[in-house]
């Protein structure tokens, strides 16, 4: 009984005459996981030198637009299912939640694409500067503070609400095994364009198949994908 927890770093081995799989420990040893606490301090910091000029520019265009806050912050799923609040620059009008069940009731493809997919490829919601910041993923800019509060990693899966846990069915215990992250497998894999089952699919196989490699990789992955403004919306 491997308990799930398969990975490409299985091995056989023979044990006296006995076959046995060794299985990786990934995240869940304690090693690992300090080594990844200390990636996530160092890139929190180098994150928050960028968030000081990039907040005051989102402030100035967001203070033309609608004079709305600059910042949004929504209640989230963090490690072992407790709650976390991560912050976002807002890029929706500000009664975007009541807006989308309004515009479900209205029309059932709407409907049908946010059960879907979790998200509406031409949102009315988002704003002029919200769109520009979805594009190059600098909406999600302001989770470094979640990051260097230990709710958050630069990698990991994504901060699933709380309204999506009966459509992640038992993919659930698995991925709240691990703080979810600013970036991930689904975000360099197609990023907002892949569906809501593969989403799950992918965060699955990245708390089972972790390693500093695959970080470093997924980081690397996530800022070509951002200047290249594929897939986000």
């Amino acid at each position: 009984d491997t308990y799930q927890l398969i990975t490409f770093s299985t091995q056989i081995q023979d044990l006296d005459g006995v076959m046995a799989i060794s299985t990786s420990q990934g995240l869940m040893n304690p090693a690992n996981r300090f080594l990844k606490r200390i990636m996530d301090i160092i890139g929190g910091v180098l994150g928050l030198v960028i968030l000081g000029p990039l907040t005051l520019y989102v402030w100035l265009r967001v203070k033309l637009e609608d004079n709305g806050p600059t910042f949004f912050k929504q209640k989230r799923i963090g490690k072992n299912g407790e709650d976390i609040y991560i912050l976002k620059y807002r890029s929706m009008v500000e009664n975007a939640e009541e807006l989308l069940f309004k515009m479900m009731e209205e029309d059932p493809k709407i409907k049908e694409e946010y059960l879907t997919n979790k998200k509406l490829k031409n949102d009315p919601r988002i704003t002029k500067v919200g769109e520009f910041l979805r594009k190059t993923s600098l909406d999600e800019f302001p989770q470094f503070i979640n990051v260097l509060k230990g709710e958050m990693s630069i990698v990991g899966p994504r901060p699933y609400l709380h309204r999506e846990i009966p459509d992640m069915k038992e993919s659930y215990n698995s991925i709240i095994k691990v703080k979810p992250g600013i970036t991930g497998m689904w975000q360099v894999s197609g990023r907002s364009d892949t569906e809501f089952e593969e989403r799950l699919k992918l965060d699955e196989y990245y708390v089972r198949n972790w390693s500093l490699w695959l970080d470093i990789v997924i980081i690397l992955k996530t800022i070509k994908a951002v200047f290249a403004k594929r897939g986000a919306y």
